[in-house]
């Protein structure tokens, strides 16, 4: 999977969406996308835990079961990979290559202090990072998450992105980036293929195309939509003893693809 996957980086855009369970997951790979990732916020979100509250044991355990339920290949929402010091990436790694995952992810935000790492640790970090994953033959994303969370300007944001290409980074990601100018400006600036994040404030997918973008993802956006309309139907139901929310319901062919038995090898 992790050539198939590599392939998808080298022409023209792809969409990647993020399931957050193996039904969604299901769902996504029936609909025809050639890649899916997981995410973070809406693997927690299914524990009941707010974003970057996942052990890495829970994580390998639900990135192996989505694995194994779609033909796909599946990238690997990792957040800092679990490992304070560089030393420690590459076991961490290991573990979640063995799920049989075709890439994953490292980004330069520190959760336990709320900062963003300094350049040149982030880069010391991707390059552990990288070294592991193409040891396995996964596709690395270098994440840059200074827009995310209000820390830096396009300018670092492109820096830190330049210098995670060279540390080894097979594709750039910059969670935040919205406007069309300044997805050209990466774009142009990095060398490799770019991973946008959906939201309702990005160009849709043909402008992003033609702007040289290789790679779409949601995030956690399609998990919080769906239990937005979760939220939105039981109201109804407590509020106003009505269930018109069922008109919406999942047909059951949907439901079939949802739930069919695992493609054989």
């Amino acid at each position: 999977m992790s050539g198939r996957f590599r392939e998808l980086h080298a022409d023209g855009l792809f969409v990647m969406p993020n399931p957050w369970d193996v039904g969604s997951a299901k769902l996504l790979a029936s609909l025809g996308f050639p890649a899916l990732a997981t995410t973070s916020s809406g693997h927690a979100a299914t524990l009941g835990r707010p974003d970057q509250q996942v052990t890495l044991d829970e994580l390998v355990s639900h990135v192996a079961a989505i694995v194994e339920a779609v033909d796909v290949p599946v990238n690997i929402d990792s957040e800092r990979l679990y490992a304070d010091d560089p030393s420690g990436i590459s076991a961490v790694v290991d573990r979640l290559a063995a799920t049989g995952a075709a890439g994953l992810s490292i980004e330069d935000y520190e959760p336990s202090t709320k900062v963003i790492d300094p350049v040149d640790v982030a880069t010391e970090r991707v390059a552990a990072a990288a070294e592991a994953a193409h040891r396995h033959g996964m596709v690395l994303t270098g994440r840059a998450e200074g827009l995310l969370y209000g820390a830096g300007d396009l300018d670092e944001v492109i820096t830190r992105l330049i210098a995670y290409r060279d540390a080894g980074a097979d594709v750039v990601y910059a969670p935040g980036l919205s406007a069309l100018a300044d997805i050209r400006q990466v774009v142009s600036s990095v060398g490799v293929p770019v991973n946008v994040l959906a939201s309702p404030k990005v160009p849709p997918t043909d402008e992003l195309a033609a702007a040289g973008v290789r790679r779409v993802s949601t995030g956690g956006l399609l998990a919080w939509t769906a239990y937005g309309e979760l939220l939105r139907a039981a109201t109804e139901l407590r509020d106003a003893g009505t269930s018109t929310y069922g008109a919406r319901a999942m047909s059951w062919a949907d439901r079939s693809r949802m739930l069919a038995p695992p493609p054989a090898d």
